[in-house]
């Protein structure tokens, strides 16, 4: 995780939190529908948005959008610098330009000069699949490399380090590649993230290895799981992310579950999903197990602050490893929530 601390709306990118966020997939144009996104995405955990601004309208609809949300919002800008100027001047908090498609260091540095006066930060987002054409000849993550120092070389040239960089593909393995060397040579905090990962299940494995290996490396500020689905389920997989890398840093109930076997004797996916259910809007740090057999159900749900150990006919209760009831099968759900209910920590 980067030192440098990069101020975007009311948040900081940079420093041990990762920050999560997501990009809407409506016209920014359509204010009332695009402001409906947002919130939906607030309310998820998104803690900041990114908007597409293909024209001009959709850089002028920002100054609506922004008197109805207060997520931090990144103009998502592609080919013209002149749009990311009209997105800053309608409030946009980040811009986010492509150093293969944004044009001349004359114009990024008249942008630069733009935004500098005005506190407002750039991601360079380089993408993989559109590099410049003088970087072709280079393999993938080197031409990726290569593309950001290049453009963090221009920014600096005109006095600009309110920086943050991503250096995104498709492929995986490139994309881990390319991050671990630009960690190793910038101080900017990096928005790390698979491109165009694909669809949902897909996507998220791809996201989960590559996002996942950066942050156990201690590599990432912020993170955003591309999918090729609903939005809000972006925000969702990345705070799994977070949590399966201990890295989320808000409370949460963690249920853990047994892939089940022949020993199994209780409805373990069930009573697993009604307690994930039950327990999605509780903001209390708990890990509860839910394993299918008394063998050695307590044993390997190690760390478990109460669960369950299921049997033929009753099921074992225990707490902090140790046994404290024996319950009839369909009790379990019932016996569950209430210790939820009642877990103080």
């Amino acid at each position: 995780m980067s030192e440098k601390k990069i101020k975007v709306g009311n948040l900081y990118i940079g420093g041990k939190d990762i920050i999560i966020q997501s990009m809407t997939n409506t016209k920014t144009v359509d204010i009332d529908l695009t402001i409906k996104q947002i919130l939906e995405l607030e309310k998820a955990g998104c803690e900041l948005v990114r908007l597409s601004i293909p024209n001009e309208e959709s850089a002028t609809a920002l100054k609506e959008i922004k008197k109805a949300v207060s997520l931090p919002i990144v103009a998502d800008i592609h080919f013209s610098s002149k749009l990311a100027i009209l997105a800053a001047e309608n409030g946009a908090d980040k811009i986010r330009i492509n150093p293969g498609n944004i044009g001349s260091k004359e114009k990024v540095a008249y942008l630069a000069k733009f935004l500098n006066e005005r506190n407002i930060p750039i991601r360079i987002g380089v993408n993989g699949g559109s590099l410049e054409k003088e970087l072709k000849n280079l393999n993938q993550v080197d031409g990726m490399v290569q593309s950001a120092l290049n453009h963090i070389r221009i920014l600096e040239d005109n006095n600009f380090d309110n920086i943050v960089v991503s250096c995104k593909s498709s492929n995986v393995k490139n994309m881990i590649l390319a991050y671990r060397k630009l960690h190793d040579l910038i101080p900017y905090p990096l928005h790390i993230g698979v491109t165009e990962a694909g669809t949902y299940t897909k996507g998220l494995i791809k996201n989960s290895i590559g996002i996942g290996s950066l942050l156990l490396d201690g590599i990432g500020d912020t993170i955003r799981v591309s999918l090729t689905d609903d939005p809000v389920k972006e925000v969702f997989a990345a705070q799994d992310i977070l949590k399966a890398c201990n890295l989320y840093n808000k409370p949460y109930c963690d249920i853990v579950s047994c892939p089940t076997c022949a020993r199994t004797e209780i409805n373990v996916k069930q009573i697993a999903d009604e307690l994930d259910m039950a327990t999605k809007d509780i903001k209390k740090n708990i890990k509860i197990a839910v394993m299918g057999c008394i063998v050695n159900g307590i044993g390997e749900s190690e760390g478990a602050d109460f669960g369950v150990a299921g049997g033929k006919d009753k099921s074992i209760i225990f707490k902090d490893g140790k046994q404290i009831e024996v319950i009839n099968n369909q009790d379990i759900i019932q016996k569950m929530k209430k210790m939820i209910e009642e877990y103080n920590g």
